[in-house]
């Protein structure tokens, strides 16, 4: 189908209506750079919200993964355990590094990491004295990994933690205690968020890394600005980074994060249109919801049975894209990309990780879809299917 009457997006940036008047007060106030009262309080702000106890505003979510690592004290030799199933962005740091990315596959019910296969591995190599320097573990398309199993098994082998939650701000958990809901990214030792373009709110590039542990954070800080030293003239004793997030988009990040709630409760409310619309269409499940947790609903995500659906993902990618709107394959796993593969690697399992790449989809999700342009995906999926292409 040519010249489309409109495209649909995959995930668009949806502001508030207050970045303006924001960025225009940031300007006046002439803070214009990597530290200004807008950093301050966007910090301040954020971990207040996620309930953390400190946060470091950086430059993006790779930055904020790669100063967590930094922290924990990963280098050269060193092993790292990480989700397979995510963006080469949760493993490139490691590598950054020195250190060894290991891929562990996912778990069927909520596409994260296994917290069974971690706990075994992590038992094989307590036994063997070959511990990680850490676990990095990816909350995927919103929703919370099983992080009771999975810290538990770190803990009892003393490893440390971190949270990437670049795709799940937002998402939180549910269980059966009588404490309030926690977020993603501050159940570990560390977690790192994404605040790009297509994130549930955006300061057009820019991350943040949070911790109860203060003491990391204040390091973190130091390594940001290029480790100088406390002193009146510029004195560098270890290598540093051009880490920080500006004033500028500080200040657009505390205009949106006013309004996560209601940005969660949107893509929340596409994607129960989708489970509406699709309900009936044979060969095509969305994610599920695991029971532990609130899923945020960054993507809605669907998996289409091959044994009943005749068209492949891939396929119906074009088709959609011939119809005006944007899909994108999931993510392809970490131990099935050749620039891992050339340098071998190791994987834990793999075969979910592979399943929900060569079967998965992800639909257009932005907060500020229409119940006609999810009408509009849902009925072109269907035709989609029963056409068989």
């Amino acid at each position: 189908m040519s010249n489309p009457r409109h495209r649909i997006p995959l995930s668009a940036p949806q502001l508030s209506g207050e970045e303006l008047g924001a960025v225009a007060a940031a300007l006046e106030s002439n803070w214009v750079a990597g530290v200004g009262p807008d950093v301050d309080r966007f910090e301040e702000e954020f971990a207040s919200s996620q309930g953390t106890a400190c946060a470091l505003a950086t430059t993006s979510g790779t930055a904020a993964l790669h100063l967590a690592l930094r922290v924990l004290g990963v280098g050269p030799g060193d092993e790292v355990l990480v989700s397979t199933l995510t963006f080469c962005a949760s493993v490139n740091p490691i590598i950054y590094l020195g250190a060894t990315p290991v891929f562990v596959d996912s778990d069927a019910q909520s596409w994260n990491m296994d917290p069974a296969l971690l706990a075994e591995e992590l038992e094989q190599r307590g036994r063997s004295g070959r511990l990680p320097a850490a676990v990095v573990v990816v909350h995927l398309y919103g929703q919370l990994a099983d992080m009771t199993p999975i810290l538990s098994a770190c803990e009892r082998w003393g490893v440390p933690v971190v949270e990437d939650a670049a795709e799940s701000l937002g998402a939180t958990t549910r269980g059966p205690g009588p404490g309030p809901a926690r977020y993603a990214g501050s159940l570990a030792t560390l977690g790192i968020f994404s605040f790009d373009g297509s994130k549930v709110i955006t300061t057009a590039m820019g991350g943040m890394l949070v911790s109860h542990r203060k003491e990391l954070i204040d390091r973190a800080r130091k390594l940001a600005r290029q480790a100088r030293e406390p002193v009146a003239h510029y004195e560098h004793e270890e290598i540093g980074y051009n880490y920080r997030l500006s004033n500028l988009l500080a200040a657009v990040g505390r205009a949106q994060l006013r309004v996560l709630s209601d940005r969660v409760s949107a893509r929340r409310e596409v994607f129960a249109r989708y489970e509406r619309a699709l309900a009936g269409v044979s060969g095509v499940a969305l994610q599920p919801e695991a029971p532990w947790g609130v899923h945020a609903r960054w993507l809605t995500c669907i998996t289409l049975d091959p044994s009943l659906v005749r068209v492949s993902p891939e396929s119906m990618r074009i088709a959609l894209s011939e119809r005006g709107i944007e899909s994108r394959a999931l993510w392809k796993p970490m131990h099935r990309q050749p620039v891992y593969q050339r340098a071998g690697y190791r994987v834990v399992g793999g075969a979910v990780a592979d399943h929900l790449f060569r079967d998965g989809l992800c639909l257009p999700s932005s907060s500020s879809l229409s119940s006609s342009d999810v009408r509009e995906v849902a009925d072109a999926i269907r035709e989609i299917v029963l056409g068989g292409g």
